[in-house]
């Protein structure tokens, strides 16, 4: 049976008190008004909200007890960005389709600091983006475990979802630089990663190119290399080959222009799929998110991180806000 939804307005209370929360979203499992098509006929109805954590900063491995918390409490009020508007998202579990969660290493999380990964069984999916770039350790991710021992984890990430499809691994950005005048990248890290990401059962790669905005090339110590597009195809092809020979699926990520060399369009937070592995197979909106980019592809989705949360990671590329030291 197909499912999709469409997103046609809402409206929501702020209550004063977590109780008084508590007792309005139980009756109304969440107050998305939406269209679920079932066979071509249009239903009205409710529809849980997918929840991410987050492209802001990285929740799983910095903040896993903060995690805990709020999802013990119910709720979460986020800062919106630019606006500054705060926005209170319910956590509960009957008002929660998909936690997808986005990390460069979720092992704080597998090994339940503060309470997270008891927390997050109360949720019937969990969804996780788990990046590798190789850059782990070296003067450009600082605070990052070597990609070797990031890697070690997907067994135990996978067997925590239940299903090697709720995984997916993001080679991610791929990153040019100098040093003096040679041109030094992450490249030589792709073919020892995607093999160990064929070992796992996990069949999903995700890839882009770093975007270099202002505030990244303004960051000192470094000077940065922008491929030209012929290039980047170039370089695309020969991963996009490799991939295939492990058996995995190459998707680009926001830069549509990359499909030219035969990778598929990425999803990220995708509804229909997040539906087709649903334990109970639950509709999720799959309407474009229009709070992303406007390439991107992903389907809507509450982000409950915040830019205040400053990512101690440091990743010299980083657009979020990273805590950058020296």
């Amino acid at each position: 049976m197909r499912r999709s939804v469409q997103r046609v307005g809402w409206a929501v209370k702020t209550p004063s008190s977590h109780r008084m929360l508590t007792s309005q979203w139980r009756r109304r499992p969440f107050p998305w008004r939406i269209l679920v098509s079932y066979n071509g006929a249009e239903v009205q109805g409710n529809v849980r909200q997918v929840v991410s954590a987050s492209r802001r900063t990285d929740i799983p491995k910095h903040f896993p007890a903060w995690l805990a918390d709020v999802i013990r409490a119910g709720f979460v009020d986020v800062p919106q960005p630019y606006t500054g508007r705060v926005r209170r998202v319910s956590l509960l579990p009957e008002d929660v389709h998909t936690m997808v969660l986005w990390s460069k290493d979720l092992r704080p999380l597998l090994r339940n600091e503060g309470g997270a990964r008891e927390a997050l069984t109360r949720y019937e999916q969990v969804y996780c983006h788990l990046t590798l770039t190789g850059l782990g350790g070296t003067s450009l991710e600082p605070s990052i475990a070597p990609w070797s021992e990031v890697a070690a984890q997907l067994p135990d990430l996978v067997e925590f979802v239940g299903d090697a499809r709720r995984v997916s691994v993001r080679y991610d950005p791929i990153v040019h630089w100098y040093e003096g005048q040679t041109i030094k990248s992450n490249l030589p890290f792709a073919e020892p990663i995607l093999r160990e990401v064929s070992k796992s059962g996990i069949g999903t790669v995700r890839v882009s190119f770093a975007t270099l905005y202002g505030k990244v090339r303004k960051r000192k110590g470094w000077r940065w290399y922008d491929p030209a597009p012929a290039e980047r195809l170039r370089i695309l092809r020969n991963l996009l080959a490799l991939a295939r020979s492990l058996g995995l699926t190459l998707y680009s990520c926001s830069q549509t222009d990359l499909q030219a060399a035969g990778l598929l369009p990425s999803r990220c937070i995708d509804g229909d799929l997040l539906a087709a592995l649903h334990p109970h197979g639950l509709p999720a909106a799959t309407g474009k998110d229009r709070g992303q980019r406007a390439e991107c592809g992903c389907t809507v989705s509450v982000d409950i991180g915040s830019y205040q949360m400053l990512c101690p990671s440091g990743c010299r590329y980083c657009y979020a806000n990273p805590r950058i030291r020296g």
